[in-house]
């Protein structure tokens, strides 16, 4: 148990930092491959805007005006068009070394896809041939934007035909996987360094609780040992006085109440050994199927005066590798709670059988009240019940359910409660052969 706790606590805390790096650096990454996409389609914006080229840069001649003296541009704006109707790319954010910087190519074609018209002198890595394949292959997927490889592509309707225009993105890109190896290869390193801190400072975390359980177990084992003489003198005084005073029933309800007390203390050792001793079980090879029908079959009589139907079903021939006696307890705990639970006239039903690796083993049983199924994962608890008036007529006291679940999990197997209808309690139990 304690192991399990430091394991869940371990996990739990490898995986909310994982979950934090995830999003931390899944964020920075997703913004920096935000920012490579905005900063291409601004340039494809203002290629696309001036016919798949660059208006020409601030400072450039325009042409000779009478005296042949020329005239510059406009100093306010970093580019300016060069003939009339070409538009500004003003407010972009692209600085006056973009058009140096860009490499880019574009290609027309027309409604029938003939290619009309190719313009790669921007770009070195492409020629005609290859820039043609790329905007047909653009055109057959229909998408106006994208990325075709390293490039980014933007595709604009015009009166001649289809104008896709390709930014080399290259360099930016791989600045991108550069940064996403980069955080990817962090998270791993921290991860791993925090799971190295996170094993070794677990054991002091914990320590307070192991010592708490530890002192509980060993108060459990302590008490029942201490009470196991007083119970036995009591039960020796009874039969003395009983034999004296004859039977009376003061000294019939002593000898019930001592039994019923005497059962509590071994279930409580019982329970307390199996935890402390965990796995050391003596696991021989057993027919599970024929030890099933006898523990079985010792019901019948039970439930017949009891006036409940009991229903068995087992398949023959069926082995298993564990502790028999630590079984035999198993299924003689779920029987003797389905029978001991169910109303007058109930049904009970006990079925072993084999699916693909594993025994599945189910004892179901209707109840006199409706199941409320957010108390199903309490069932196991130690001394819960059901019956919140704790009857004691049913002369249970809680613990043997939780003893069938350390018996399951001392197997490494599953055990679990369901309620189909709201009327019967379904308990099944998965043992690994």
């Amino acid at each position: 148990m304690i192991k399990r706790l430091r394991y869940k606590f371990i996990a739990a805390s490898m995986f909310s930092l994982a979950v934090v790096l995830f999003f931390i650096l899944g964020s920075v990454n997703f913004v920096s491959y935000q920012k490579v996409i905005r900063d291409a389609d601004a340039v494809l914006t203002v290629l696309g805007e001036n016919g798949g080229m660059f208006p020409k840069p601030h400072g450039e001649q325009q042409p000779v005006d009478g005296g042949g003296q020329g005239k510059p541009m406009n100093p306010s704006s970093p580019w300016e068009g060069p003939e009339e109707g070409k538009k500004r790319p003003e407010g972009r954010g692209l600085s006056p070394e973009t058009p140096y910087e860009s490499r880019f190519f574009s290609v027309l074609v027309d409604e029938s896809g003939q290619v009309l018209q190719t313009d790669t002198g921007q770009i070195a890595a492409i020629d005609d041939q290859e820039a043609a394949e790329y905007a047909l292959e653009v055109l057959k997927s229909g998408r106006e934007k994208g990325f075709l490889g390293n490039y980014r592509y933007f595709r604009l309707d015009e009166e001649t035909g289809s104008r896709v225009i390709f930014l080399d993105c290259s360099r930016s890109l791989s600045g991108f996987r550069m940064t996403l190896l980069a955080s990817v290869a962090l998270a791993l390193v921290g991860l791993l360094s925090v799971l190295v801190l996170v094993l070794i400072l677990s054991k002091r975390i914990i320590r307070p609780v192991v010592e708490s359980y530890e002192k509980q177990r060993q108060f459990i084992t302590d008490a029942g040992h201490e009470l196991k003489t007083p119970l036995t003198i009591i039960g020796a005084d009874t039969d003395l006085a009983e034999m004296e005073c004859g039977e009376n029933q003061w000294l019939t309800d002593i000898r019930r109440q001592t039994q019923r007390l005497t059962g509590l203390t071994n279930d409580l050792i019982y329970l307390s050994r199996m935890e402390e001793e965990g796995n050391q079980l003596q696991r021989i090879e057993f027919p599970l199927s024929d030890v099933a029908e006898e523990m079985a079959h010792s019901f019948l009589a039970p439930a017949k005066s009891q006036n409940k139907e009991f229903s068995i079903e087992i398949q023959p021939m069926l082995s298993y590798m564990g502790d028999e006696k630590a079984i035999r307890q198993l299924i003689s705990i779920l029987l003797d709670n389905a029978l001991k639970y169910s109303p007058v006239g109930g049904k009970t039903a006990f079925s072993l059988e084999k699916q693909g690796r594993s025994l599945q083993l189910m004892v179901s049983n209707t109840t006199a009240e409706p199941m409320e199924r957010d108390k199903l994962p309490h069932i196991f608890d130690r001394f819960y019940r059901a019956d919140q008036s704790r009857n004691s007529q049913t002369g249970g006291y809680g613990l043997g359910l939780s003893i069938a679940r350390g018996i399951v999990a001392a197997h490494k197997g599953k055990i679990w409660a369901e309620s189909p209808d709201g009327t019967s309690l379904m308990i099944r139990v998965n043992l690994t052969v």
